[in-house]
């Protein structure tokens, strides 16, 4: 099997780069990345024959096109504001494909990858990803699925990586359109900060106060889960606390609209301004706690009771203090979104999927059965833990 890293230099994919040396059975592992230099510096320090490095550019669509063909998959590490650029190339190489992000961008290659059949599923890292499997780990349990509440913490620097800065202006956009809950069978669009709800992480993250982000899970459960009748399903996120207070400050002053402005006869966006200043300095490159923890909480009528019932979801994974190597800090954080992403890549490839007679886009409900998921995230130190509460009221 071939698999085409795309982005594979980046901070995140480099780590599912590293999982694919390290457990996949690809015979060829190609990182492809617009900067080569740092492709060929990852390449060389993997020191394994089956992994070589390329320059490409998705903005030159019919060379990137060429690039890819002959691959088995490709494994997609752009940022969002390219995954439309990045898809199509992939559809029309006749590849699968998959991507850490699920905003939809996708959706327009669909057919291409139906009339090459091929999958691609947009969005499997932790959260989207993970957190589907989780979910309906709970569900899969369940007679009838109420209510969905999905949670995470995303403990890293605001702006390591442009496309991590990206990704926060995207989030709490005022505007955006993708920022709904799912509730009696209507998709809701809400506010920034909309929903808080205080949610308690494992140790060392505790408890934080949460808001509804645009985040694929939303439609994807809903969709999966409408046979069982659910009537609610919301997903919330928090980053470390000072970089809530910042994004809150931005948003109430409506530097979050990225309104242009002049300086010294050049316009510019205010939050592009922002957004390099906070690449650029100290400040947006380190936090106090690194890492990613996850929150699924899925109220139902269990299949073995007949009772209400609630399941309690979350995950760990090894320290961010130094004590485990290769878990250091930052590496808390991207090795927990990209480790996914390299495990759902290779079942893709390797056809061990619930859909493999299926071709275009794809949710992570339709591709996988959660605990060969779960399995594989184990081999590596990520663990999931469940709580099974019962509803039924004492009398």
């Amino acid at each position: 099997m071939k698999v085409f890293c795309l982005g594979g230099a980046g901070r995140i994919c480099m780590e599912a780069v590293l999982d694919l040396v390290q457990y996949s059975s690809f015979e060829v592992i190609t990182i492809g990345d617009f900067n080569l230099e740092a492709a060929v510096q990852l390449a060389a320090s993997l020191n394994d024959k089956r992994v070589n490095a390329v320059q490409v550019n998705v903005h030159n669509h019919e060379a990137t096109v060429e690039q890819l063909r002959g691959y088995d998959i490709v494994m997609d590490g752009t940022t969002i504001t390219l995954n439309g650029l990045s898809t199509a190339c992939i559809a029309e190489a006749g590849c699968h494909g998959i991507n850490l992000n699920g905003f939809g961008e996708e959706d327009a290659s669909h057919d291409v990858f139906v009339r090459n059949g091929k999958m691609c599923l947009p969005g499997f890292g932790m959260t989207p990803g993970v957190t589907q499997m989780m979910a309906m780990h709970a569900a899969n349990q369940m007679k009838e699925v109420h209510e969905v509440r999905v949670s995470h913490g995303s403990y890293r620097p605001i702006a390591f990586s442009k496309s991590i800065a990206e990704t926060t202006v995207y989030e709490y956009d005022p505007e955006l359109p993708g920022r709904v809950v799912y509730e009696k069978g209507q998709f809701l669009q809400v506010e920034p900060f909309a929903r808080p709800r205080e949610i308690e992480l494992p140790e060392p993250y505790g408890k934080s106060v949460q808001y509804i982000i645009p985040h694929a899970e939303t439609r994807t459960l809903a969709k999966a889960l409408e046979s069982k009748g659910v009537q609610l399903v919301e997903v919330r996120g928090t980053w470390p606390q000072q970089n809530m207070r910042l994004v809150r400050a931005l948003y109430e002053y409506g530097f979050l609209r990225n309104d242009r402005i002049q300086i010294a006869g050049q316009e510019i966006g205010i939050m592009d301004a922002i957004g390099q200043y906070l690449f650029e300095s100290k400040e947006g490159h380190e936090t106090e706690l690194y890492g990613y923890s996850l929150h699924i909480e899925v109220t139902g009528i269990s299949a073995q009771t007949g009772e209400a019932c609630r399941h309690i979801l979350t995950h760990t994974h090894p320290a961010s203090d130094g004590s485990v190597q290769g878990w250091e800090k930052l590496r808390a954080y991207t090795r927990n979104v990209g480790i996914p992403l390299a495990i759902a890549t290779e079942l893709i490839a390797s056809g061990q999927t619930l859909c493999k007679d299926r071709s275009g886009i794809v949710t992570p409900e339709e591709a996988f059965e959660p605990n060969v998921i779960f399995e594989q995230l184990s081999k590596r130190g990520i663990l999931v833990h469940e709580k099974i509460e019962s509803l039924v009221e004492v009398r």
